[in-house]
């Protein structure tokens, strides 16, 4: 266990928070786009995850629990953040998917979508031709940060959301999938205070690794 911690510069007696504050460090320091090469930022993310799972273990067994009790597909509404201030809405509106539905949205700014078993939200939004925002794909940073507004969705121990912005219920969606039959989220909110810090600059990690 030791050689995880070292790779976050941290030591093995470290609290739950120093070592997700050494995560975040790490990342920013190692990322591609930081000067960091691909196979450091992969190198971080395995040590968080190595901690994670010794430190863990319960978390790690209902986040098993919950996937597996994920419906069979799910029907997914969608609404981007962006065009939120263009009507004056907010995300404690109570009535704002019915007043997205009864405006003239761009189909990238509004409609629908269905997640199939075993795909995270981003990798559906991805497969059905949408260009949601993204950075990591490791749950280290709030680019592909979205609002549940209606439903619920999966969310695996080792990720950097405050517990305030979890019970607002911001989620990954790298990371996460549907648990409902039906969910309601607002994407694109990386741009919401408190989740600035938790930004990366916008990178396709795929091109990173076949550059590598």
């Amino acid at each position: 266990m030791d050689a995880p911690f070292e790779v976050l510069g941290i030591d093995p007696d470290a609290d739950d928070a120093a070592v997700d504050k050494a995560y975040r460090r790490r990342v920013m320091e190692t990322h591609p786009d930081q000067g960091g090469s691909v196979r450091e930022f992969q190198l971080v993310k395995q040590a968080y995850e190595a901690i994670e799972a010794g430190r863990s273990d319960g978390d790690a067994e209902r986040g098993r629990e919950r996937e597996r009790s994920r419906p069979v597909g799910t029907r997914v509404t969608y609404l981007n953040y962006a065009v939120l201030d263009d009507y004056g809405w907010t995300l404690d509106d109570a009535d704002l998917f019915e007043n997205a539905a009864s405006a003239d949205l761009d189909p990238t700014d509004y409609g629908e979508f269905r997640v199939e078993p075993g795909e995270t939200l981003l990798e559906a939004a991805e497969n059905r031709g949408f260009a949601w925002p993204f950075a990591c794909r490791g749950g280290a940073c709030a680019n592909c940060a979205v609002a549940v507004v209606e439903g619920e969705m999966t969310m695996p121990a080792d990720h950097i959301l405050s517990t305030e912005m979890y019970d607002r219920g911001i989620r990954l969606s790298c990371l996460g999938g549907p648990t409902t039959e039906e969910m309601n989220v607002v994407y694109n909110v990386k741009e919401m205070p408190g989740l600035d810090e938790l930004r990366l600059p916008p990178y396709r990690f795929e091109r990173a690794r076949s550059d590598d």
